[in-house]
């Protein structure tokens, strides 16, 4: 009896894990086919280290989708959008590591081919790239009936690559080049068989001239300022906003006689990439408030962004595009500053890789928004003559001697074009005289003197200016100022308020307008 219950218990255990096993099995394919005909991201199966949407983001436009073969649906064509950028991204490191990773999850047999001899030839002249793809212009020429073969063009792709032998980089190139490419779809995948170059496609169609010489005008009259509310500096757009504040001081500007402010936006608090929807919509109402106070908004981009790596100029340009695109028909706007003070990145970063990265960043805006100038908020006046000849107008920062700034200010002028609006887009000096500034610091006369000073140069060239800032600040950030209190301390009494808004002497200068509306 004994017997006969175990090998009743050993069936019926059998059989339940059979059934188990079987039910497992037909879940795991059923989810494996829900997940990839849901549009989910599939490259999360692949050898793609993190998100594409995190690493590389070019444009991609599809220009024609009529061909002799089937209609090719939208869930087909964005996965075929997908696995090909996820093609040139997987090529891209490839040539920059010299490894073979990832390349058979989207290129058939014969096209690894080419690749792979590529890789073997910089690895034996210790040679490797970094590339990048900015935009792409698809043009459907067939997609067969089953289904399973694409042949398009892809016309005028954008194309930057620096060749580096060890760690010196010996040469750096933009390209632009159109391909003839087939892609085939196996295990689910679409992959690249061919891709080939063709001759480059010329467009016909003209492209507007830019609309920008009333803008230009207007930086000719700035008188201006460099905002940030009181008690959220360097975090206009953060857990402090307050529109009632933001307003408040926008009369107070605008009663100063001013007409004009510069504001910030911050790569990473704006979401970098995917750029955030809740910090555009800040970014709306302060512009909104500029409007109803008659103020001109100057929108300086990529504040405390650092890296100008050509691997990372999809994800830079992505959010550019959302900012510029969304604002470029905002009245309030006056025009765009590239970075705040790039040179100082020069020795870190290397000066031609910072400059590279404003070239391309300003050849995009310029194509994004063809109504509103671009300029490059320089540290110096001396370093002002970097691409004074592709920026749309002069800026420069001044923080020196008062008596010093005419003479500056006339060798800028000599060596750059003349047709240019040259804005002062950032002078002052700090009213903090205490302990760590005791000797070198100035107080809040000396700040007036100096003010007076600077103020009559500027109207007696009719330079335009934008001074720095409105009030003191209780806290500074740390990433501004550092831990020093020698460097620290005097970034809190810039401001022609002091902290609980009241007036220093500097604010009667400033305040005097000659010719204010």
């Amino acid at each position: 009896m004994a017997l006969k219950l175990n090998k009743t218990l050993y069936r019926t255990v059998i059989i339940t894990t059979f059934v188990a096993m079987n039910a497992l099995i037909i879940s795991g394919i059923g989810s494996a086919w829900v997940f990839l005909n849901t549009g989910a991201d599939r490259t999360s199966m692949l050898h793609l280290e993190v998100p594409m949407d995190e690493v590389y983001r070019p444009e991609i436009h599809w220009s024609n989708l009529e061909n002799p073969g089937r209609p090719i649906e939208e869930q087909t064509l964005g996965e075929i959008t997908n696995d090909y950028l996820n093609a040139w991204h997987v090529r891209n490191i490839a040539f920059k590591k010299n490894d073979y990773y990832g390349i058979e999850d989207f290129y058939t047999d014969s096209a690894r081919v080419r690749l792979y001899d590529n890789i073997d030839l910089n690895i034996k002249n210790n040679n490797w790239y970094k590339r990048t793809t900015l935009k792409h212009n698809g043009d459907i020429d067939f997609y067969s009936t089953d289904g399973t073969m694409v042949v398009f063009k892809d016309h005028n792709v954008e194309e930057y690559q620096e060749i580096y032998t060890g760690e010196s980089l010996l040469h750096k190139e933009k390209d632009t080049t159109s391909y003839h490419v087939m892609m085939l779809l196996e295990d689910g995948f679409w992959r690249i068989r061919h891709l080939n170059e063709i001759e480059n496609y010329i467009d016909t169609v003209k492209i507007a001239d830019r609309n920008i010489n009333l803008t230009l005008e207007k930086i000719k009259n700035l008188k201006g300022i460099n905002y940030y509310p009181k008690d959220s500096p360097w975090d206009t757009f953060g857990k402090k906003f307050n529109d009632s504040v933001i307003d408040k001081d926008f009369k107070i500007i605008k009663k100063m006689g001013l007409n004009s402010i510069r504001i910030f936006v911050q790569y990473e608090d704006f979401g970098k990439s995917l750029v955030k929807d809740e910090k555009v919509q800040l970014l709306k109402i302060v512009l909104d408030l500029a409007e109803k106070n008659e103020l001109e908004v100057l929108i300086t981009l990529f504040d405390f962004y650092g890296d100008y790596d050509v691997s990372n100029w999809t994800l830079t340009n992505r959010h550019a595009e959302v900012i510029v695109k969304t604002f470029r028909n905002h009245p309030a706007l006056l025009g765009w500053d590239l970075k705040n003070e790039p040179d100082l990145d020069f020795e870190s970063r290397g000066r031609e890789r910072v400059l590279g990265w404003l070239k391309q960043m300003m050849e995009n805006i310029k194509r994004w928004d063809r109504n509103h100038p671009v300029t490059i908020g320089w540290s110096s006046p001396e370093t002002a003559v970097e691409l004074a000849n592709q920026v749309d107008f002069i800026s420069y920062h001044y923080y020196r001697e008062a008596s010093k700034f005419k003479d500056a200010y006339t060798v800028l002028e000599n060596r750059v074009p003349d047709n240019k609006p040259k804005l002062l887009q950032e002078y002052g000096v700090s009213s903090y005289k205490g302990l760590w500034n005791l000797y070198m610091g100035a107080n809040e006369q000396e700040q007036f003197e100096y003010y007076k000073e600077m103020q009559e140069v500027l109207y007696q060239e009719k330079i335009p200016f934008m001074f720095w800032t409105l009030y003191d600040f209780e806290k500074v950030p740390k990433a501004v100022a550092g831990n020093l209190p020698w460097k620290s301390k005097k970034q809190h009494f810039f401001g022609c308020l002091d902290s609980l808004g009241n007036q220093k002497p500097s604010f009667k200068i400033l305040s005097n307008i000659k010719g204010s509306n």
